[in-house]
């Protein structure tokens, strides 16, 4: 009787990397969701995707935020609302870069987590996936909301479409449970080129924009709220700036000396932002020995 060993031997190692191979094909085995997390990021393996729990969230108040506050009634009142159980709309922030859009998401998430409210961060790119990320949702007692930071499209991009569908929602109908707020540096989330105003109309005393330019705008308008963040004025700064330095303990014995350096801080950076305030105390307190 022949000896079958060595080609049963080759068989099982052909077979083995035959499997091998399947598997990087096959759909990756994704973790289930945890719950008990107040919020998540969602993150792509192997062209599927799942909801990630974020251990450690931005501990930012609402009072923490200055300059803003119409903007911050406004949107505080819609989550309320939300939460509530009772009909709030998809926020759109925009404006001025440092001005407290993403910080006012995290802030409002601190504010009502413990009322049942949880925040999923989406990349743009994955927009497309938006469908799936509801279908999860669905029958979830938890208030979600769709959290998409700096928003803004080229020409073509596949996210595009697929937000413009989750805002007006599908023939199934929006959850709801679930909103989106998005903050982003532009008024129409796509760039804007001086050739689109040739197809500008004029109908007797009125302007009637061009096909391109509707399209453009249609996106922001789908977003029930839309707010618009400035640009902080000196004295705007300077509070902020005296402000994070109270939240970081910073004795300020030459107080005409600290206006001084935060204006001079800002002037190298080109702008007066709240971020560049922040940034200005932290630099401080670790220039004078002062722990976070």
């Amino acid at each position: 009787m022949p000896n079958t060993a060595p080609e049963l031997a080759a068989f099982l190692a052909r077979a083995e990397g035959l499997l091998v191979r399947l598997e990087q094909w096959l759909p990756a085995q994704l973790p289930a969701p945890d719950w008990d997390a107040r919020a998540f990021r969602w993150r792509k393996r192997g062209g599927s995707g799942h909801l990630q729990a974020v251990p450690h969230l931005h501990r930012i108040r609402l009072a923490d935020l200055s300059g803003v506050d119409e903007q911050k009634i406004l949107v505080d009142r819609n989550t309320r609302q939300f939460v509530e159980g009772r009909p709030a709309n998809n926020v759109l922030l925009t404006g001025a870069r440092g001005t407290g859009k993403s910080s006012l998401v995290k802030a409002l998430l601190n504010k009502y987590a413990a009322k049942g409210l949880r925040l999923i961060e989406v990349d743009k790119h994955d927009l497309v996936d938006l469908s799936d990320i509801a279908e999860q949702l669905y029958k979830r007692p938890e208030r979600f909301i769709l959290y998409c930071d700096d928003l803004s499209f080229e020409a073509d991009e596949p996210g595009y479409k697929a937000l413009k569908v989750a805002l007006d929602g599908t023939v199934s109908g929006a959850a709801d449970n679930l909103l989106v707020y998005a903050t982003s540096n532009r008024r129409h989330l796509m760039p804007e080129y001086m050739a689109e105003n040739l197809e500008t109309r004029h109908v007797g005393d009125e302007v009637h924009p061009g096909e391109t330019t509707e399209e453009k705008i249609s996106l922001s308008e789908r977003f029930g709220l839309c707010l618009s963040f400035y640009p902080f004025d000196q004295d705007q700064y300077l509070a902020i700036v005296e402000h994070w330095l109270k939240i970081l303990k910073a004795q300020q014995q030459n107080p005409e000396l600290v206006r001084r350096e935060a204006l001079q801080w800002a002037l190298a950076r080109g702008s007066r932002s709240g971020r560049v305030a922040w940034q200005f105390a932290r630099d401080w307190c670790g220039q004078h020995g002062i722990n976070k």
